[in-house]
């Protein structure tokens, strides 16, 4: 008797139906990142001109205020010269999570969080860079480089993605001795 793997059904069942939660994560991380991300920018834009500066919490005017900013460059301000090498780059962050992804084991929430914030950041300041041709930018911690949500998203997903890569490996390491 002949099998075969192949669903030849006029209605083929989708290939992991396990899987779709999973990939729901993903773009509903990353959706209400970008939302969330061109909603801020939106909202900067509206209400201050370039290069201005709003202090939404007086007390803290010393260390945080709302600074307009354009950036052609990378996140926080970095590399302004490369200008739109930024957007190839993002295209190749965003097929890089759907490969890597589809090879996460089941479950894996928290890293398919992370990699949904990562992949919202990059589309968000993707986005940007199609419709504007630069990155807005206003969160200003002083001191440090001026940033948006987009940025912010990047970073958080990336440090706790280390974190848990850092987590897994010490738990293995620990099962060697």
């Amino acid at each position: 008797m002949e099998t075969s793997l192949q669903n030849d059904s006029p209605n083929p069942a989708p290939e992991n139906t396990a899987a779709t939660p999973q990939w729901a994560l993903l773009f509903g991380v990353a959706v209400q990142t970008i939302i969330t991300d061109q909603i801020t920018k939106w909202i900067v834009v509206q209400s201050l001109d370039y290069g201005e500066t709003w202090v939404p919490i007086p007390a803290l005017k010393s260390i945080f205020d709302i600074t307009y900013t354009r950036n052609t460059g990378a996140a926080f301000g970095m590399a302004q010269e490369f200008g739109n090498i930024f957007l190839l780059i993002a295209v190749v962050v965003v097929g890089a999570i759907v490969y890597y992804y589809r090879k996460l084991p089941t479950g894996s929430w928290l890293v398919r969080l992370t990699l949904g914030l990562q992949m919202g950041g990059a589309l968000g300041n993707a986005l940007d860079r199609i419709t504007r041709g630069y990155v807005v930018d206003f969160f200003h911690v002083h001191g440090y480089p001026i940033f948006n949500v987009a940025d912010s998203s990047i970073v958080v997903g990336v440090v706790v993605l280390v974190m848990l890569l850092w987590w897994e490996d010490r738990k293995i390491a620990k099962k060697e001795i």
